[in-house]
C-alpha cells in the first residue's frame, strides 16, 4: 500500500472553511497521469495540486479536477506554497513552480499573506451571444473574452443573484471563445466596499462554480484596472456561503495575485 502525504487548504482565504478549497499532495514523482486524475476525484475538490520537487526552491506543479487535468489554476498554486511554507520546511525568500504555463513564483509578505506571479490575460471585445441573457437569467452590460468568456454586470448584486443555466453557459462560453466552457461574471464592487466582485461558472473544467479562482482574476485585473483606473483592486469572489478575498496589482504583462490560505485537513492519502 502507498501512502502520500495529504493537505487540504482553503485559499484567498480569511478564515477556515473560506476562499477556495483544494487538496496538496507532495510526491518524489508524478504518479500515472491517470492515477493523479482518479485521486482528484476521489477528492471531489474544484483542483488536486501536485507537487514534486526539482532544484532548491523549485517544484514542479500540476492541477487536476475531478474530470480533467487544467493548465492553469490560481488557488491551487496558492495552496501548493502555504503547503511547503507552512508544513514542509520550506523558508526561502521565494518559490518557483514549474507548470505547464510557464514559471510561476510565489512569495510571502511582511504581514504573511503570499503574492503569486502570473502572466495577464487581457480580455479582447466579443459580440454579446443572443442567447447568454437566457443563460443567465440576467442582461450583462458588456461581454469580453480571454481564456474564459466575461459577462460585465452593473452591480454585485446581479452577480450574486445569478442561477445559471450551466449546460447552456457550457455550450455559449465554450463557442465564444473557442476553448472550454467557463464563465466569469464580474461588476465593480464599491455599494460592498470591493473594487470588484465576481463569480465563477466552470461547467467546462467539471466545476458547476468555483468558489475561488486565480486564473479568472488574470482577466478581471487587467480589464478593472483600467475601468476603474486603479493599479491595485480588492476583490472578493462570491460564491455561496465561502467566499474568496483576492487581491490583484497589475505589474506591465503580469498580475500579482495576493491573499491568505488555511488549512482545514491533514492526513495520509493511501493507494
Amino acid at each position: 500500500m502507498a501512502e502520500y502525504r495529504f493537505f487540504q487548504i482553503d485559499a484567498f482565504a480569511e478564515r477556515a472553511m473560506a476562499g477556495g478549497p483544494a487538496a496538496v499532495m507532495p510526491l518524489d514523482a508524478f504518479l500515472a497521469d491517470d492515477v493523479m486524475l482518479a485521486i482528484a476525484a476521489e477528492n471531489n475538490l474544484a483542483e488536486t495540486a501536485f507537487v514534486v520537487a526539482k532544484a532548491p526552491g523549485v517544484w514542479d506543479l500540476r492541477w487536476f479536477t475531478p474530470l480533467l487535468e487544467v493548465p492553469l489554476c490560481g488557488h491551487a498554486t496558492l495552496a501548493s506554497a502555504h503547503a511547503l511554507y507552512a508544513h514542509l520546511g520550506f523558508d526561502g525568500p521565494e518559490i518557483g513552480f514549474d507548470t505547464k504555463s510557464g514559471r510561476l513564483t510565489v512569495k510571502r509578505l511582511a504581514d504573511g499573506r503570499l503574492e503569486m506571479d502570473f502572466p495577464a490575460q487581457p480580455p479582447r471585445d466579443v459580440p454579446m451571444p443572443e442567447v447568454l441573457a437566457d443563460a443567465l437569467g440576467a442582461t450583462p452590460s458588456r461581454v469580453v473574452a480571454g481564456p474564459y468568456l466575461m459577462a460585465i454586470f452593473e452591480t454585485p448584486q446581479q452577480v450574486r443573484a445569478l442561477r445559471p443555466d450551466l449546460v447552456r453557459v457550457n455550450q455559449i462560453s465554450g463557442g465564444a471563445t473557442g476553448g472550454r466552457g467557463n464563465l466569469v461574471c464580474a461588476a465593480p464592487g464599491a455599494s460592498e466596499g470591493f473594487d470588484v466582485v465576481s463569480r465563477f461558472f466552470a461547467p467546462g473544467s467539471g466545476i458547476p462554480e468555483d468558489p475561488a479562482t486565480g486564473s479568472a482574476h488574470c482577466i478581471i485585473a487587467p480589464y478593472f484596472t483600467k475601468a476603474l483606473g486603479k493599479p491595485e483592486l480588492n476583490c472578493f469572489q462570491a460564491y455561496p456561503g465561502r467566499g474568496a478575498h483576492i487581491t490583484t496589482r497589475l505589474v506591465g504583462e503580469r498580475v500579482k495575485l495576493i491573499g491568505r490560505a488555511r488549512t482545514v485537513i491533514e492526513g495520509v492519502f493511501r493507494l
